[in-house]
């Protein structure tokens, strides 16, 4: 019964360039404090991730250089395209990417902005390595690769 009244996962914004510039060691739920005109921008599909990225400060994780468009709507409190966002995490989890961060030299990278089942902002969150050139190329080789072989398979029937 309860399956009717949820809404499914309506992702807003994605970094898809992300997968391809580093490599995803693990991923992270996160919640993210927003003001009311946030919201509405966000729902209207026009923020971007791309060149966004998580750091540490004080103790807490904040999202850095996401562009969230101010809404149109909006009257003088409006709020700031570019300000730094808090991630909402657990205490652990803070830990656990602060610690990964520090010692592996991993970065924060978001995948994903969208809304779940409840209405609630959360942002995929990635701890990553970056690639260098040639993990790069041998990527697109085995994407290329696996798009030749797939019409191979096609036209044999």
């Amino acid at each position: 019964m309860a399956d009717k009244n949820e809404r499914p996962i309506k992702v807003m914004a994605e970094n898809r360039k992300a997968r391809f510039n580093y490599a995803i060691e693990d991923t992270v739920e996160a919640g993210i404090a927003l003001t009311g005109t946030e919201v509405k921008s966000i729902r209207s599909g026009k923020s971007t991730i791309a060149e966004s990225y998580a750091d540490s400060k004080d103790g807490e994780i904040w999202l850095i250089n996401a562009t969230i468009p101010e809404y149109l709507q909006g009257n003088r409190f409006n709020h700031e395209p570019k300000r730094p966002r808090k991630l909402l995490l657990h205490r652990r989890q803070i830990n656990k990417l602060m610690g990964a961060v520090d010692r592996e030299g991993m970065t924060l990278i978001p995948l994903k902005l969208y809304f779940n089942e409840r209405g609630r902002a959360k942002l995929q969150l990635a701890v990553a390595k970056g690639k260098k050139l040639h993990d790069k190329r041998e990527s697109e080789k085995k994407r290329d690769w696996s798009r030749e072989k797939g019409r191979l398979m096609r036209a044999r029937g």
